[in-house]
């Protein structure tokens, strides 16, 4: 199997220690732009840009870097109950045509009751779930070409149609995770693509079977991801290292809030994120190399793989034998994280990637060390400093 690996850009916040102001930096576009170029260059297949009312637009974000990009993807948010299924099917087909079929989507029905409140939703998980199913099919449907008159119990649309086709055909791919029931169903009908966050592979395994069980009911078959944070060193103690200076300047009190924030969620992979760690940085380690100290202070994805580039790639290589070819991988500062990972941890995985020589592209050129003294010293010789 071969493994589609993706980073993802911190339009919410970056920085090198989570918790705290301390060692933040700046998120505008040349940032964003740097770590986008960098994800390029490594050799990822594209980038998650997050949602929320703590994030930078997604939409915009990702038409930003249509120009100083490629062969980038963008997977950018669906949230249904906020944006018409038409209109959204009309901007992402736009999205796609521009972008040179780059464009992906990501269903997010979103956890947090009071932000829903903000954006005018006002409707509870079970019925949330019914507009996004109702949402979902006129979306694919009019992006596929189909003139659509729907009239649901959330949503009605009458002679719903594009006059401009996406690229991608019949529809750029759609996206989504959520781990509770109505997810899962809603997954097993509609979706191409089902993510899960990085729980132990057991788990994984588990929740995988479900999805898959309930879509075979449906005469479908999906695609598997995971959404994970990496923290790969040279060595594995090193590796360690780095995520307890992660969290060095994480206080109880900012722990605290942050999980009594996170009980108000009524999303079930959120729940599930949270009892991970149950807010204890004792047993932080709860599977193999599987760190939950991210969730201490982060609400969704709060685990990251921890250890030198053979290690991080042993377990992602576990995760694909459950059936699993998508990682969206992320770690702070993003932009450094991004080379370090495409350095030490990209040679250790059998990655079906096209060459820079095979696109055509770029020239070829080798890794050297520092030019001293008119002479070119290899990367790997001593320097005597």
């Amino acid at each position: 199997m071969s493994l589609n690996l993706f980073w993802f850009l911190p339009t919410h916040g970056d920085g090198h220690y989570l918790g705290t102001s301390k060692g933040a930096r700046t998120v505008d576009h040349d940032y964003l732009q740097q770590i986008a170029q960098a994800a390029e260059k490594v050799g990822f297949s594209g980038v998650l840009i997050p949602t929320g009312r703590s994030c930078e637009d997604a939409w915009l974000v990702a038409a930003s870097l249509i120009p100083v990009t490629r062969r980038l993807k963008f997977l950018v948010a669906l949230r249904p109950g906020v944006i018409s299924p038409t209109l959204a099917a009309r901007q992402s087909a736009t999205l796609d045509r521009l972008s040179g079929g780059r464009a992906l989507f990501n269903l997010v029905t979103g956890g947090d009751p009071d932000e829903l409140a903000a954006e005018g939703l006002f409707l509870d998980h079970r019925q949330r779930y019914e507009a996004a199913a109702e949402f979902t099919r006129i979306w694919r449907e009019v992006l596929s070409g189909e003139t659509v008159d729907f009239n649901g119990k959330h949503i009605q649309v009458k002679g719903a149609r594009l006059m401009f086709a996406p690229v991608q055909r019949p529809r750029p791919p759609l996206y989504f995770g959520g781990s509770s029931q109505e997810a899962q169903q809603l997954a097993a009908e509609q979706v191409d693509l089902y993510l899960t966050w990085g729980e132990p592979p057991a788990q994984v395994a588990e929740k995988i079977a479900e999805v898959r069980a309930k879509a075979a009911a449906q005469g479908r078959t999906l695609r598997f991801g995971i959404r994970l944070h990496v923290i790969v060193r040279e060595t594995t103690e090193q590796a360690w290292q780095a995520a307890d200076r992660l969290i060095e300047h994480l206080d109880d009190d900012t722990i605290a809030r942050a999980r009594a924030s996170f009980t108000r969620f009524d999303s079930v992979g959120q729940q599930r994120m949270t009892a991970l760690h149950n807010g204890s940085r004792e047993n932080l380690e709860i599977s193999p190399n599987l760190w939950a100290g991210v969730g201490l202070a982060r609400a969704g994805a709060g685990t990251a793989l921890v250890g030198d580039g053979p290690t991080v790639a042993a377990r992602i290589q576990e995760y694909a034998a459950l059936g699993i070819d998508t990682f969206i991988l992320s770690g702070y500062p993003h932009l450094e994280e991004a080379w370090r990972v495409g350095e030490l941890l990209f040679p250790h995985l059998a990655l079906a990637r096209e060459t820079s020589a095979s696109r055509g592209t770029d020239s070829v050129q080798q890794p050297q060390g520092e030019v001293v003294a008119n002479a070119f010293i290899p990367a790997d010789a001593p320097t005597g400093r």
